[in-house]
């Protein structure tokens, strides 16, 4: 517990240096990682860990739709789990194959308790239930993270994103807003030394995003000079919860969307032009990308 109040109190200690606060998410925003994380690491490892066989191509093609290919992308990976789980439920191929399914309650239970989503925080909960449906999702999780850390690197950051880091640090103070664990985050971020633009690197152990946003900088600078950037829903969805303004990165069109927060909208943000129409046009268009419902 007093891990996870430490990490917050770095977030909540965070004083003003600038006229502005920028948050901005990592994967899939900043580096392209999401699909060879998912794809490769998380996904292979649902089929193995849940076994989940005799229906894999359904399992993967739930996975990732959840994952990366719909309205829950860049969700919490405790809640992807529930998520694609309750979808194989309701799927006719996956009732047709008589596949059995395993039993999320315990999992479900944790996760509406526990707002700090993350491996110290299950670990901890793992040692007090002594549940082997919690600790076989704390075996999954860990190794999901040893697969990332073996197979996830060398990966740039998208071009004119670095760029746009040390242009936004002109007027604005940053912290990376995500929620991959922090030792994934630093190591991606020190590789490719982009840390340096940033003043925290916040990821699942320091909470939720919305939690993020409200502890380093809502109340501390106006609203209309905080943004978040992101590429998910949850990204907005952690920005309108806080009244702040939202800057999408488009799934599939990261480039064009960096092109454009390079040479167009952060200008706007900084000088006082970016809320209203502007904003709400981004939105649409990025809403228009993600579907809510699969097609199967």
């Amino acid at each position: 517990m007093s891990q996870s109040h430490n990490l917050q109190d770095q977030l909540k200690n965070l004083q003003p240096q600038k006229e502005f606060f920028i948050g901005i998410d990592s994967d899939g925003c900043v580096f392209d990682t999401m699909e060879i994380k998912q794809k490769e690491c998380f996904c292979p490892n649902f089929i193995r860990f849940y076994n989940l066989q005799r229906i894999s191509k359904y399992a993967r093609e739930t996975w990732e739709f959840v994952n990366l290919y719909s309205k829950t992308r860049g969700v919490n990976r405790f809640k992807a789990l529930l998520e694609a789980v309750k979808l194989l439920h309701e799927r006719k191929e996956v009732k047709a194959r008589k596949a059995a399914l395993p039993d999320m309650s315990a999992l479900a239970k944790w996760v509406s308790k526990e707002t700090k989503l993350g491996n110290p925080a299950l670990e901890s909960y793992a040692a007090q239930v002594n549940d082997p449906r919690i600790t076989l999702t704390l075996q999954w999780s860990k190794k999901v993270n040893q697969d990332i850390a073996d197979m996830v690197y060398g990966i740039n950051p998208f071009p004119l994103v670095e760029e746009s880091l040390a242009k936004l640090t002109t007027k604005a103070d940053s912290i990376v807003v995500s929620q991959t664990p922090v030792e994934a985050l630093k190591r991606e971020w020190e590789e490719n030394d982009v840390d340096k633009y940033v003043h925290v690197i916040a990821g699942q152990e320091y909470g939720t995003k919305t939690e993020h946003l409200a502890l380093a900088a809502k109340g501390k600078y106006p609203d209309n000079k905080i943004l978040m950037i992101g590429d998910a829903p949850g990204d907005y969805k952690a920005a309108t919860s806080n009244g702040v303004l939202f800057y999408p990165v488009n799934p599939g069109h990261e480039e064009e969307s960096w092109d454009r927060f390079y040479n167009e909208a952060l200008e706007r943000f900084f000088s006082g032009n970016y809320q209203g129409d502007y904003e709400d046009s981004l939105i649409e268009e990025f809403n228009s990308y993600l579907p809510e419902k699969p097609s199967w």
